[in-house]
């Protein structure tokens, strides 16, 4: 039985309220549709929720999750990241990755030669950043950017990355030993 792949589409940033409402981070393009896919879970699914939607407030949603009654209960989900089953969510348009379908893929880079494995992508407000995990060196982090990821081929199950890219990540902390 294969696994069900889970994709985070948000994270409850605390509580609104007295009445059990959450503020919840979005992760999706439209806020609002943090509701739009069904019921939410950990990333375990061991805890599910119905989300209805309430309001808006400050790049954040506010919503009420099934068996949150009060503030307590509310500000106890705070950090608590809500997921959705893969097969929930809209195909992607071209040139879009959810980043879900990406984690595990082989990495090749440009010359052809295996580079690892996709570890993680993060997004820390100044553009994406794509996670290789290699067998006998340390991970590397690239920009998420055609010049440095210009393939990615998912029916292959396969990442290209740019091998001067890789080579200047590589050299980039022994250059910060010199200083």
């Amino acid at each position: 039985m294969s696994e069900r792949k889970m994709v985070c589409i948000g994270a409850v940033a605390g509580a609104h309220g007295v009445r059990g409402n959450v503020r919840i981070k979005p992760f999706t393009d439209v806020p609002e549709d943090v509701a739009a896919y069904g019921p939410v879970s950990d990333a375990g699914g061991a805890r599910a929720f119905d989300l209805t939607l309430v309001g808006e407030s400050g790049g954040t949603v506010i919503a009420r999750l099934t068996g949150i009654e009060d503030r307590d209960a509310a500000e106890a989900l705070r950090g608590l990241r809500l997921h959705v089953p893969r097969e929930r969510l809209p195909a992607p348009e071209e040139d879009e990755f959810y980043h879900a379908d990406l984690i595990g893929l082989r990495v090749v880079d440009s010359e052809g030669c295996a580079a690892g494995t996709v570890h993680a992508l993060y997004d820390f407000g100044a553009g994406d950043l794509i996670e290789i995990r290699r067998p006998s060196r340390p991970p590397v982090l690239l920009p998420f950017t055609r010049a440095a990821v210009p393939e990615i081929d998912l029916s292959a199950g396969e990442v290209t990355v740019d091998a001067a890219h890789l080579a200047e990540a590589d050299a980039a902390p022994a250059a910060a030993d010199d200083l």
